[in-house]
Order: C-alpha cells, then structure tokens, then sequence
C-alpha cells in the first residue's frame, strides 16, 4: 500500500491517518546520504534520524575498527580495484576523504611504471589512502600487511562498512518517499467496516 498524497501539498502525505510532512525531497534525500538520519531530523522524524544514525554509523564505525583503518578506501588501479567502495560511500561524508586520497596518490603514481613515488605522503596519516603501488598478488605489498596484521579483522570490516553503506541507501529511500503505509495492529478500518455494513444492508434490501 502506498502513502497517499495529500491535496495540499506534493511533500504531505498521510500515512495510516497522520500527516507527514517530508519538506524538500531531494534536499531530505540529500541529507540522508550525507550524514545517516539527518535527512529525517530536517523532516522532523527524530524518532527515526537517532535510530539511523546510531545504528548505521556504529556498524561504519565498528567495521573501520575491526580493519584497523584501512577497509575504506577508493581504488582503481590495476591488480586493486576496490569495488566495496562503491557500497560503502553510501553512508556519504564518512567515506569522503577516501577519494581526496585516492586523488593524491594518483598524482603520485608513474602510469607506465604503476609504482608510486618515494615522495608520496598521504593527508591525515594515512587516514583512508590507498596502498603503494604496484598491488600485486604475487608479491608482497600493503594490502597483504593489513590482512597479515587484522586477519578475519580485515574482511568482517570491509563487510560491516558495506552494509552500513547498503542500509543508508534504504533510509535515503525513506528520507525520499516516506514511509509505506502498511497496517501493523490487523485491524480493519473504519472506514472499511462502514462499507462492508453498507454492502450487507444493500444485499438484504435486495432480497
């Protein structure tokens, strides 16, 4: 069942007899990737802005943890193309920083060699870079060193941090188009009773 619209506005909807106001969508949506919960808070749903955030950004929080720091990052270089990335920038601002890092260490990567540069430091010690090229699987590198060091760690974090980004994009959703209008108590309402009243009296006025 769809929350229907009300005449009023195209932002109002009525949801099992509430009115809902979602303010601007695309700037509730917006929010909501930005910062989990914070599309709802501009709504006014606080209820579900902490519930969002709390949730969400301790999976994000606690998944960072588990990698030791280095399950975040943006790469598409040759031998490490990290499409977890793409899930995880769902929580938005928390995964930011990795493409200014991912950016940096492009600068400071040969593209014919594919080896970076002695000179390379990356923003904030380290805080979501990349690892030093070449990655290959053959040879030892970083990406090895951070499994070497956190073990399961490393996986358990790349997957919480996924989720988290997969779950935003449902609040997102929810930030956008509001919440479905789904009867939770089984009762019918009264409305539908009145009809089904009116249905039996016509039935015996026929007869």
């Amino acid at each position: 069942m769809k929350p229907q619209m009300t005449a009023d506005s195209k932002n109002t909807i009525l949801v099992d007899g509430k009115r809902i106001d979602l303010q601007n969508r695309p700037l509730a949506a917006f929010l909501a990737w930005l910062v989990p919960g914070a599309g709802h808070f501009y709504q006014g749903r606080y209820a579900k802005g902490i519930l969002f955030m709390v949730c969400i950004l301790s999976a994000w929080v606690l998944g960072f943890a588990l990698g030791g720091g280095h399950v975040v990052y943006a790469s598409w270089a040759s031998g490490d193309k990290r499409w977890h990335y793409f899930l995880q920038a769902g929580v938005g601002g928390a995964a930011l920083p990795a493409l200014v890092q991912a950016n940096l260490i492009k600068k400071a990567t040969n593209p014919e060699t594919g080896r970076t540069s002695s000179s390379y430091e990356p923003y904030w010690g380290g805080f979501m870079a990349p690892p030093l090229r070449p990655v290959r699987e053959s040879q030892a590198d970083e990406v090895s060193a951070w499994y070497a060091r956190h073990g399961a760690g490393y996986e358990m974090g790349t997957w919480y941090t996924v989720i988290a980004g997969l779950l935003n994009i449902l609040v997102i959703y929810d930030a956008y188009g509001g919440p479905l209008s789904v009867p939770i108590s089984g009762r019918k309402k009264e409305s539908d009773d009145e009809a089904g009243s009116t249905g039996k009296d016509a039935e015996k006025a026929a007869t």
